[in-house]
Protein backbone atom coordinates (compact mmCIF):
# COMPACT_ATOMS: atom_id res chain seq x y z
CA UNK A 1 0.00 0.00 0.00
CA UNK A 2 1.44 3.65 -0.72
CA UNK A 3 2.74 5.74 1.86
CA UNK A 4 0.52 8.95 2.50
CA UNK A 5 2.00 12.02 2.59
CA UNK A 6 -0.32 14.83 4.94
CA UNK A 7 0.89 18.30 4.98
CA UNK A 8 -0.99 21.32 7.04
CA UNK A 9 -1.95 24.22 5.19
CA UNK A 10 0.92 26.35 6.51
CA UNK A 11 2.88 24.50 3.33
CA UNK A 12 1.45 26.81 1.13
CA UNK A 13 0.79 24.46 -1.41
CA UNK A 14 -1.92 24.43 -4.27
CA UNK A 15 -5.17 22.32 -4.37
CA UNK A 16 -3.14 21.26 -7.97
CA UNK A 17 -0.36 19.78 -5.97
CA UNK A 18 -2.58 17.68 -3.18
CA UNK A 19 -4.42 16.16 -5.99
CA UNK A 20 -1.82 15.43 -8.62
CA UNK A 21 -0.13 13.92 -5.61
CA UNK A 22 -2.90 12.39 -3.58
CA UNK A 23 -1.62 14.00 -0.15
CA UNK A 24 -3.59 15.15 2.32
CA UNK A 25 -3.85 18.48 4.05
CA UNK A 26 -4.82 19.26 7.15
CA UNK A 27 -6.02 22.96 7.86
CA UNK A 28 -4.74 25.33 10.88
CA UNK A 29 -7.19 28.10 12.04
CA UNK A 30 -7.85 31.66 11.06
CA UNK A 31 -9.54 34.34 12.89
CA UNK A 32 -11.16 37.41 11.58
CA UNK A 33 -13.70 39.59 12.74
CA UNK A 34 -14.56 37.25 15.18
CA UNK A 35 -15.30 34.32 13.16
CA UNK A 36 -13.27 30.92 12.80
CA UNK A 37 -11.94 29.72 9.00
CA UNK A 38 -10.17 26.67 8.09
CA UNK A 39 -7.13 28.00 6.50
CA UNK A 40 -7.07 26.96 2.79
CA UNK A 41 -10.67 25.77 2.61
CA UNK A 42 -12.61 28.39 3.75
CA UNK A 43 -11.06 31.61 3.68
CA UNK A 44 -8.80 32.88 0.67
CA UNK A 45 -5.31 34.45 1.69
CA UNK A 46 -5.97 37.52 -0.37
CA UNK A 47 -8.89 38.27 2.12
CA UNK A 48 -6.78 38.31 4.88
CA UNK A 49 -4.02 40.40 3.25
CA UNK A 50 -7.01 42.80 2.29
CA UNK A 51 -7.90 42.83 5.85
CA UNK A 52 -4.31 43.40 7.13
CA UNK A 53 -4.44 46.78 4.47
CA UNK A 54 -7.35 48.16 6.03
CA UNK A 55 -5.58 48.01 9.35
CA UNK A 56 -7.34 44.57 10.77
CA UNK A 57 -5.18 41.96 12.80
CA UNK A 58 -5.94 38.48 11.94
CA UNK A 59 -4.77 35.45 14.04
CA UNK A 60 -4.42 31.62 13.70
CA UNK A 61 -4.33 28.92 15.66
CA UNK A 62 -2.65 25.45 15.41
CA UNK A 63 -4.69 22.20 14.18
CA UNK A 64 -7.08 20.90 16.88
CA UNK A 65 -5.89 17.57 18.52
CA UNK A 66 -9.32 16.15 17.46
CA UNK A 67 -8.64 17.03 14.33
CA UNK A 68 -5.20 14.51 14.66
CA UNK A 69 -6.84 12.13 16.09
CA UNK A 70 -9.63 11.38 13.75
CA UNK A 71 -7.44 11.60 10.98
CA UNK A 72 -4.30 9.29 12.96
CA UNK A 73 -7.14 6.56 14.08
CA UNK A 74 -8.88 6.12 10.62
CA UNK A 75 -4.87 5.43 9.34
CA UNK A 76 -4.52 3.08 12.26
CA UNK A 77 -7.78 1.54 11.65
CA UNK A 78 -6.95 0.61 7.78
CA UNK A 79 -2.93 -0.33 8.79
CA UNK A 80 -2.19 2.53 6.08
CA UNK A 81 1.16 4.22 6.45
CA UNK A 82 0.71 8.13 7.30
CA UNK A 83 3.77 10.29 7.12
CA UNK A 84 3.11 13.62 8.56
CA UNK A 85 5.54 16.32 7.52
CA UNK A 86 4.76 19.38 9.89
CA UNK A 87 5.17 23.04 10.33
CA UNK A 88 8.30 24.17 12.41
CA UNK A 89 7.55 23.66 15.57
CA UNK A 90 9.40 26.80 16.58
CA UNK A 91 6.74 28.76 14.50
CA UNK A 92 3.75 26.59 15.66
CA UNK A 93 2.50 24.26 17.93
CA UNK A 94 0.87 22.20 15.66
CA UNK A 95 3.63 19.19 15.46
CA UNK A 96 3.75 19.15 19.47
CA UNK A 97 -0.48 18.37 19.34
CA UNK A 98 0.07 15.58 16.65
CA UNK A 99 2.99 13.73 18.59
CA UNK A 100 0.06 13.86 21.50
CA UNK A 101 -2.67 12.53 19.55
CA UNK A 102 0.05 10.06 18.02
CA UNK A 103 0.36 8.67 21.47
CA UNK A 104 -3.42 8.60 21.84
CA UNK A 105 -3.96 6.55 18.94
CA UNK A 106 -0.91 4.18 19.61
CA UNK A 107 -2.07 3.43 22.53
CA UNK A 108 -4.99 1.47 21.02
CA UNK A 109 -3.19 0.91 18.15
CA UNK A 110 0.29 0.19 18.93
CA UNK A 111 1.56 -1.38 15.63
CA UNK A 112 0.12 1.89 13.48
CA UNK A 113 2.48 2.95 10.81
CA UNK A 114 2.27 6.52 11.89
CA UNK A 115 5.28 8.91 11.69
CA UNK A 116 5.64 12.63 11.98
CA UNK A 117 8.30 15.02 11.08
CA UNK A 118 9.25 18.10 12.39
CA UNK A 119 10.79 20.13 9.25
CA UNK A 120 11.48 23.01 10.65
CA UNK A 121 10.00 24.75 7.53
CA UNK A 122 7.65 27.21 6.79
CA UNK A 123 5.16 28.20 3.49
CA UNK A 124 6.51 26.94 -0.03
CA UNK A 125 9.96 25.72 1.00
CA UNK A 126 8.15 23.66 3.52
CA UNK A 127 5.93 22.47 0.93
CA UNK A 128 8.61 21.68 -1.30
CA UNK A 129 9.65 19.25 1.14
CA UNK A 130 5.82 17.86 1.32
CA UNK A 131 6.47 17.44 -2.25
CA UNK A 132 9.73 15.68 -2.53
CA UNK A 133 8.31 12.87 0.10
CA UNK A 134 5.09 12.66 -2.03
CA UNK A 135 6.96 12.16 -5.31
CA UNK A 136 8.88 9.54 -3.97
CA UNK A 137 5.35 7.49 -2.31
CA UNK A 138 4.02 7.89 -5.14
CA UNK A 139 6.79 6.09 -6.97
CA UNK A 140 6.42 2.93 -4.34
CA UNK A 141 9.15 4.03 -2.18
CA UNK A 142 9.13 2.58 2.11
CA UNK A 143 8.16 4.51 4.61
CA UNK A 144 12.10 4.62 5.56
CA UNK A 145 12.86 6.06 2.35
CA UNK A 146 9.96 8.77 2.34
CA UNK A 147 11.00 9.70 5.77
CA UNK A 148 15.13 9.87 5.09
CA UNK A 149 14.06 11.60 1.72
CA UNK A 150 12.14 14.77 3.67
CA UNK A 151 14.60 14.94 6.52
CA UNK A 152 17.35 15.69 3.89
CA UNK A 153 15.19 18.02 2.02
CA UNK A 154 13.83 20.20 5.03
CA UNK A 155 17.53 20.02 6.91
CA UNK A 156 18.83 21.58 3.70
CA UNK A 157 15.95 23.89 2.59
CA UNK A 158 17.00 27.62 2.94
CA UNK A 159 14.54 30.30 3.29
CA UNK A 160 14.80 33.79 2.73
CA UNK A 161 12.48 36.18 3.35
CA UNK A 162 11.40 39.83 2.89
CA UNK A 163 8.97 42.14 3.83
CA UNK A 164 6.97 45.09 2.30
CA UNK A 165 6.32 46.60 5.55
CA UNK A 166 8.23 46.13 9.05
CA UNK A 167 4.72 46.93 10.84
CA UNK A 168 3.45 43.92 10.61
CA UNK A 169 6.64 42.08 11.78
CA UNK A 170 6.60 44.57 14.70
CA UNK A 171 2.93 43.16 15.43
CA UNK A 172 4.42 40.14 15.59
CA UNK A 173 7.63 40.73 17.89
CA UNK A 174 10.03 40.39 15.47
CA UNK A 175 11.36 43.84 15.59
CA UNK A 176 11.38 47.12 17.75
CA UNK A 177 8.63 50.42 17.00
CA UNK A 178 11.78 51.67 16.75
CA UNK A 179 13.00 49.84 13.71
CA UNK A 180 9.83 50.19 12.25
CA UNK A 181 9.76 54.31 12.60
CA UNK A 182 14.10 54.37 11.43
CA UNK A 183 13.52 51.37 8.56
CA UNK A 184 10.42 53.20 7.00
CA UNK A 185 12.35 56.67 7.17
CA UNK A 186 15.42 55.50 5.33
CA UNK A 187 13.78 52.95 3.40
CA UNK A 188 15.39 49.68 4.88
CA UNK A 189 14.26 46.09 3.94
CA UNK A 190 14.75 43.59 6.22
CA UNK A 191 16.24 39.89 4.93
CA UNK A 192 15.39 37.09 7.13
CA UNK A 193 15.87 33.46 6.89
CA UNK A 194 14.81 30.39 8.85
CA UNK A 195 17.61 29.38 11.82
CA UNK A 196 16.75 25.94 13.30
CA UNK A 197 12.77 26.17 12.40
CA UNK A 198 12.73 30.69 13.68
CA UNK A 199 12.19 33.42 11.48
CA UNK A 200 15.05 35.40 12.42
CA UNK A 201 16.40 38.90 10.76
CA UNK A 202 19.65 38.47 8.55
CA UNK A 203 20.45 41.67 7.04
CA UNK A 204 19.18 45.06 6.27
CA UNK A 205 19.54 46.07 2.40
CA UNK A 206 18.62 50.00 2.03
CA UNK A 207 16.03 50.49 -0.84
CA UNK A 208 14.01 48.26 -3.02
CA UNK A 209 16.00 48.07 -6.16
CA UNK A 210 18.88 46.26 -4.19
CA UNK A 211 16.47 43.77 -2.92
CA UNK A 212 16.75 41.12 -5.00
CA UNK A 213 19.77 41.29 -6.43
CA UNK A 214 21.46 40.74 -2.38
CA UNK A 215 18.81 38.13 -2.00
CA UNK A 216 20.44 35.86 -5.50
CA UNK A 217 23.52 36.83 -3.82
CA UNK A 218 22.75 34.59 -0.76
CA UNK A 219 21.46 32.31 -3.27
CA UNK A 220 24.58 31.95 -4.82
CA UNK A 221 26.68 31.74 -1.85
CA UNK A 222 24.70 28.97 0.01
CA UNK A 223 22.66 27.11 -2.88
CA UNK A 224 24.36 23.76 -4.33
CA UNK A 225 23.49 22.72 -8.15
CA UNK A 226 20.85 25.63 -8.20
CA UNK A 227 20.30 24.71 -11.85
CA UNK A 228 18.75 21.16 -11.38
CA UNK A 229 16.51 21.68 -8.37
CA UNK A 230 13.17 23.10 -8.03
CA UNK A 231 13.55 26.47 -6.46
CA UNK A 232 10.56 28.03 -4.53
CA UNK A 233 9.05 31.04 -4.56
CA UNK A 234 5.84 32.15 -2.85
CA UNK A 235 4.38 36.19 -2.09
CA UNK A 236 1.89 38.02 0.19
CA UNK A 237 -0.48 38.92 -2.67
CA UNK A 238 2.42 40.19 -5.03
CA UNK A 239 2.44 38.27 -7.96
CA UNK A 240 4.68 40.54 -10.31
CA UNK A 241 7.56 41.18 -7.78
CA UNK A 242 7.41 37.07 -7.39
CA UNK A 243 7.66 36.80 -11.29
CA UNK A 244 10.34 39.57 -11.55
CA UNK A 245 12.34 37.59 -8.96
CA UNK A 246 11.80 34.14 -10.61
CA UNK A 247 12.88 35.74 -14.30
CA UNK A 248 16.29 37.13 -12.35
CA UNK A 249 17.19 34.11 -11.12
CA UNK A 250 16.14 31.96 -14.31
CA UNK A 251 18.51 34.38 -16.31
CA UNK A 252 21.29 34.26 -13.73
CA UNK A 253 20.84 30.48 -12.52
CA UNK A 254 19.51 28.80 -16.17
CA UNK A 255 17.15 27.18 -13.35
CA UNK A 256 14.20 25.34 -15.39
CA UNK A 257 11.76 24.31 -12.37
CA UNK A 258 10.28 27.68 -10.33
CA UNK A 259 7.30 26.83 -8.20
CA UNK A 260 5.35 30.17 -7.46
CA UNK A 261 2.52 30.24 -5.03
CA UNK A 262 0.87 33.02 -2.35
CA UNK A 263 1.65 33.17 1.01
CA UNK A 264 -0.80 31.32 2.64
CA UNK A 265 -3.32 32.54 5.11
CA UNK A 266 -1.13 30.73 8.19
CA UNK A 267 1.89 32.42 7.53
CA UNK A 268 0.69 35.89 5.72
CA UNK A 269 -1.36 37.06 8.97
CA UNK A 270 2.01 37.70 10.61
CA UNK A 271 4.25 38.09 7.42
CA UNK A 272 1.61 41.11 5.62
CA UNK A 273 1.30 41.73 2.38
CA UNK A 274 4.15 42.18 -0.23
CA UNK A 275 6.06 39.49 1.11
CA UNK A 276 8.26 37.71 -1.38
CA UNK A 277 9.98 34.91 0.38
CA UNK A 278 13.08 32.44 -1.76
CA UNK A 279 13.53 28.56 -1.64
CA UNK A 280 16.40 26.50 -2.31
CA UNK A 281 18.48 23.94 -1.02
CA UNK A 282 22.17 23.93 -0.03
CA UNK A 283 22.24 20.01 -0.64
CA UNK A 284 21.25 17.56 -3.27
CA UNK A 285 22.91 14.59 -2.53
CA UNK A 286 19.53 12.82 -1.70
Amino acid sequence: MTVKILADSASDLSKVHYSEYDMEMVPLTVHLDEKEYKDGLEIEPVEVYNAMREGKSPKTSQVSPQTFKSIFTSYAENNQALVYFALSSELSGTYQTAKLMEQEVKDEFPEAPIHIVDTKCVSIGYGLVCLHAAKLAKEGASVTEVIEAGTHHAQHMESIFTVDDLEYLYRGGRVSKSQVFFGSLLKIKPILHVDDGKLVPLEKVRGSKRLFSRMLEIMEERGSDLKDQTIGISHGDDLKRAEELAGMIRAKFDVKDIVIEMVGSTVGAHAGPGTIALFFLNDTNQ
